[in-house]
């Protein structure tokens, strides 16, 4: 499909603005965005070209205003049929797409097919990219300043299943597949059974438990006598799509003990399929008690800047997002620190001097690596990991550079050594007391049933999370973790605002294009904000200069 010819600038007697140039304010988000957004737009266009064959086929609708379309699609919450809708009726949709009022516009589909061209030429962050450059270039988002980060989840766009429904609805893709690349003379002899069974029939939830048991071990059985079947075959047959998730989702939810003996498996492992509708989407679940939550989906990280406090209440925040972030649901806030960073450095972003987090993020290696890339990591520290009652490591005075430490009871370590795995090179120090803990006072709250004397194993860099717990019970550091409370608000904002918390579409790649589009959405509709507070002042200076009420 080819490119149609581009003028940024719109036609001079077809735009909405020439027929009616009173229909919109000044202050108006429709004018501010043709005004100040669509140029920035209209700088992707060389980025867009590499989507099409730009001599051949078809002209295609104009790229930049479709980017600008599954912009508004987030601003407005707008699926593809009624966005499609508004870009030819809605005028401010077309003043700010730079549309002749004449516009038809296009298909609801031709959205389907943008999307997935830019997802095949990696240009996802395209738009997000171009706006945060641009409020680099305003001063509004610095390369290098104070930021916070924190996370959430998004649902995915499938149902949740269970293990029986999980293998019969896999199954039954599989076959649906293998017949349209089998002709019935190659079928195997149980094809009729299988098709009936899993094709034809649905699962009846109200029988017993027993006879779910019972279903549940005949897929496992009927799922490994078709893969057996299928080992021989051609590799266009045996490794179809929905042939190998079925070989993936029987390995996950079944075992084979001798020939043929398949079993159920009890405990699954973290990241099995949920739904073969989106194999990426993953189970996880958060916190304890009433306050556990969880979901099958997706989880996003969510970094802003923290910018100068307002002035006046009604003025708006100049906090702008640097980087969103998808990651699979069962990864840890941990990985998701050094994620972030390199996110935003392909954005052009410098690391931040000032990175505001929760305890998830706080480890003792990410203190570390913050002291040595000059940053600061500012976040509670969470308690060392200790079982039953005692004295945990933050009641030692350990300090590993010099093999030291110091008890409760005031006695010194007698023995230091220091140990490396050799799987992953990680190295931490077991501190001793071999002479001190027979007579100790202490040894009850300290020493564990079944122990000679108290050990102690800490990291390297054990000395800098010791200090940081120290640091987070005092009434300054308190004050100064203020800074990140915004950022739960920013979450919210994303979630009501723009449809963060639910996927539109399937797949991680889709999603992270979702995320994408939703943080260009975020920090454009943040800065209009700021143009239209910028525009009205300016409109009331010039009002009162007008009328002799302010000096010129």
């Amino acid at each position: 499909m080819s490119l149609p010819n581009f003028d940024s600038q719109g036609s001079l007697f077809g735009n909405i603005t020439s027929l009616a140039p009173g229909l919109f304010s000044e202050a108006d988000r429709y004018k501010l965005f043709a005004q100040k957004i669509w140029p920035i737009l209209a700088g992707t266009r060389g980025q867009l070209e590499s989507c099409y064959v730009t001599t051949n086929g078809r002209a295609a609708f104009e790229p930049v205003a479709l980017l600008g379309t599954l912009i508004f699609q987030f601003l407005e919450r707008a699926p593809d049929r009624q966005a499609a809708d508004l870009v030819r009726y809605h005028l401010g949709w077309k003043l700010a797409l730079n549309l002749e009022l004449g516009e038809r516009g296009f298909h609801a589909t031709t959205l389907v097919t943008f999307r997935q061209r830019l997802l095949e030429n990696e240009q996802g962050k395209i738009a997000f990219d171009a706006v945060l450059e641009a409020l680099q270039a305003e001063g509004l988002a610095p390369k290098r300043g104070r930021q916070r980060l924190d996370s959430t989840h998004v649902l995915g766009l499938v149902a949740r299943m269970s293990k029986l429904e999980c293998i019969r609805e896999t199954l039954r893709l599989a076959l649906e597949e293998l017949a349209r690349v089998l002709p019935e003379p190659e079928r195997p002899d149980f094809w009729t059974s299988f098709w009936e069974r899993y094709v034809e029939c649905k699962l009846d939830y109200k029988s017993t438990e027993v006879v779910l048991k019972q279903k549940q071990s005949q897929a496992g059985e009927d799922s490994w006598r078709l893969l057996r079947w299928l080992e021989p075959l051609a590799a266009t047959v045996r490794d179809g799509r929905q042939v190998e998730l079925l070989r993936r989702v029987f390995g996950e939810y079944y075992t084979v003990e001798g020939a043929d003996e398949v079993t159920p498996v009890k405990e699954h492992g973290a990241g099995v399929v949920q739904n073969p509708h989106d194999p990426e989407a993953q189970w996880s679940a958060k916190g304890h008690g009433k306050a556990r939550h969880d979901w099958v989906g997706y989880k996003v990280q969510v970094a802003e800047n923290i910018g100068p406090k307002p002035e006046a209440k009604s003025e708006p925040a100049r906090n702008f997002l640097t980087s969103l972030v998808t990651q699979n649901a069962i990864e840890s806030d941990d990985a998701g620190l050094p994620a972030t960073l390199a996110a935003q450095s392909q954005s052009g972003l410098d690391a931040p001097a000032e990175l505001y987090v929760d305890g998830a993020y706080v480890s003792a290696a990410g203190l570390a690596q913050a002291e040595k890339e000059g940053r600061e990591l500012v976040g509670p520290a969470p308690p060392s990991a200790h079982k039953g009652a005692g004295y945990r490591a933050e009641d030692f005075e350990v300090q590993v550079e010099s093999r030291r430490a110091v008890c409760p009871a005031g006695k010194e370590n007698t023995q230091c050594s220091r140990l490396e795995e050799r799987q992953n090179g990680k190295v931490s120090y077991r501190f001793e007391w071999s002479t001190h803990c027979h007579d100790c006072p202490l040894r009850g709250q300290c020493v564990g049933a079944g122990q000679k004397h108290r050990t102690l194993v800490v990291g390297e860099h054990h000395t800098l999370l010791q200090q940081r717990r120290r640091d987070q019970k005092t009434d300054a550091f308190c004050r100064r973790m203020h800074a990140r409370n915004g950022i739960e608000s920013t979450q919210s904002e994303l979630v009501r605002g723009h449809g963060l918390r639910r996927a539109r579409y399937r797949g991680k790649a889709r999603i992270d294009l979702q995320i994408q589009f939703i943080g260009a959405a975020c920090n454009i509709k943040r800065w209009l904000s700021v143009l239209a507070g910028e525009t009205k002042m300016a409109l009331r200076a010039a009002a009162a200069q007008l009328m002799g009420l302010a000096p010129a």
